[in-house]
């Protein structure tokens, strides 16, 4: 197969606004109706639960909707001074939050021109899918929010450097071009199915999966460090 003719990956400024609100949509009545101990299981983010993971994502995106972006935003140490802030919070104000933040902070990252922070964006739903298959809920890294996700990841993975890589998705032709050319490097091949690709390129376990990945090792593809 030839290589594929590269071409920079356009943003569309209003998918991580859709991913969001999307993501809100879905995910808010399922942990509305979910018990309160169920909060307390562990995902696949090392050392946290899924209440964690949920204080993580609200303050994230509140940081954005209040335009808290200052140098260290986001890096671990701020994540986890974040979300130790809100250990004592009662739930339903976790919850709260969480809700205001997938409405408002899609706004305001259109709103940023250059784009870099749909990687958030693209990071809050994948951290949905964690809470997903934390809580044994069918359809971790997956859902309606494909259709937003697999672009966003596109341009993602570019801007992150990753290889160039040609994937092959079920159910999706034409393949889908992620990544960015290296001189002497022929371009990867991935064959499997969306979930799969999400979790290799966000670093989430691969037990239970199918896929081939050529011309290029796991991670080498991660996006998020």
């Amino acid at each position: 197969m030839p290589e594929p003719e590269y071409e920079e990956p356009e943003r569309d400024p209003e998918l991580p606004d859709r991913l969001l609100r999307t993501e809100r949509d879905a995910l808010m009545p399922l942990l509305r109706k979910t018990s309160e101990g169920r909060f307390e299981l562990r995902t696949a983010c090392p050392g946290w639960t899924v209440r964690q993971v949920l204080a993580h994502c609200g303050a994230a995106l509140m940081r954005i909707v209040e335009g808290r972006l200052e140098e260290g935003a986001f890096l671990p140490e701020s994540n986890a001074a974040d979300v130790a802030q809100r250990e004592e919070w009662p739930l339903r104000r976790v919850l709260d939050e969480l809700e205001r933040g997938f409405t408002e902070a899609g706004p305001a990252i259109t709103r940023h021109h250059d784009g870099l922070l749909d990687a958030v964006a693209l990071g809050e739903w994948v951290h949905a899918g964690d809470v997903r298959e934390a809580l044994g809920e069918p359809g971790a890294y997956e859902g309606a929010g494909i259709r937003y996700a697999v672009p966003l990841l596109a341009v993602t993975s570019g801007r992150r450097d990753t290889p160039l890589l040609r994937a092959h998705l079920t159910g999706h032709s034409p393949p889908v071009v992620l990544g960015r050319p290296e001189e002497g490097r022929s371009v990867a091949e991935f064959h499997g199915d969306v979930p799969t690709l999400i979790r290799i390129y966000t670093g989430r376990p691969l037990v239970g999966t199918r896929y081939r990945l050529l011309g290029a090792e796991e991670q080498e593809l991660l996006i998020y460090r």
